[in-house]
């Protein structure tokens, strides 16, 4: 049986709250508008940038305007799409990573984040090796917490199934829609207390999740 594992990105892999804060900002200050906290740019993290920014909108002030928030979309964008400068990857990811690929467990990915940032932050921070199929907020038009980018990933994979590992309250929602077990990264951007969200395993450091994942495949192969 192949041993399937797909991550979440933001806030699982990486905690990119600083960089998105950052480029939030920017957008702000060019239309003469007072920066929203680190707190706020965090909460709004995790149905993807389009949502993102519709909630920097309304914290700002600046209503709900569809060209507007077109507008102001395509401005954020092009501070987001460079390099990662504040992002960085949760501590002990790499090293959990390459233990899973040495025990040949298949790897993938599933974000609401855009194709263009999700492809730089993977090759910045050498996750792309690890990630055999990569679904992102432009792969389908479903996102999560829609199942579909989730079971579209395994199918990729060419795995029935398998485990997801993510962080928020988005991601224990789209395991649980798409029936699949999850691993709760518990030092993301949830807000909701552990025991409230759906999950299989909980761990609070990559460390951890060799072990989980090692355990979890012989539970379900015995």
């Amino acid at each position: 049986m192949m041993q399937a594992v797909v991550f979440d990105l933001d806030g699982t892999l990486i905690d990119s709250a600083p960089d998105l804060h950052a480029a939030a900002n920017k957008v702000l200050a060019a239309e003469g508008v007072p920066p929203i906290t680190f707190a706020q740019a965090r909460s709004f993290i995790g149905h993807g940038s389009a949502d993102l920014i519709r909630k920097v909108m309304l914290a700002s002030g600046l209503g709900e305007d569809p060209d507007e928030h077109a507008r102001l979309l395509e401005a954020f964008m092009v501070h987001y799409n460079g390099p990662p400068a504040l992002t960085t990857p949760y501590p002990g990811v790499l090293d959990a990573l390459a233990r899973l690929e040495g025990s040949r467990v298949t790897m993938g990915l599933c974000t609401n984040k855009p194709g263009g940032p999700t492809e730089i932050a993977l090759r910045h921070f050498g996750l792309e090796r690890f990630m055999r199929v990569a679904a992102h907020g432009d792969t389908l038009e479903a996102r999560k917490p829609d199942p579909a980018p989730l079971h579209h990933v395994f199918a990729e994979l060419g795995a029935p199934g398998g485990l997801y590992v993510g962080d928020s309250e988005v991601d224990a929602e789209t395991a649980e829609r798409a029936g699949l077990p999850f691993a709760l990264y518990t030092e993301g951007y949830r807000k909701t207390p552990v025991p409230e969200l759906y999950h299989t395993y909980a761990f609070d450091h990559f460390d951890a999740l060799p072990d989980i994942v090692a355990r979890h495949f012989r539970t379900v192969t015995a």
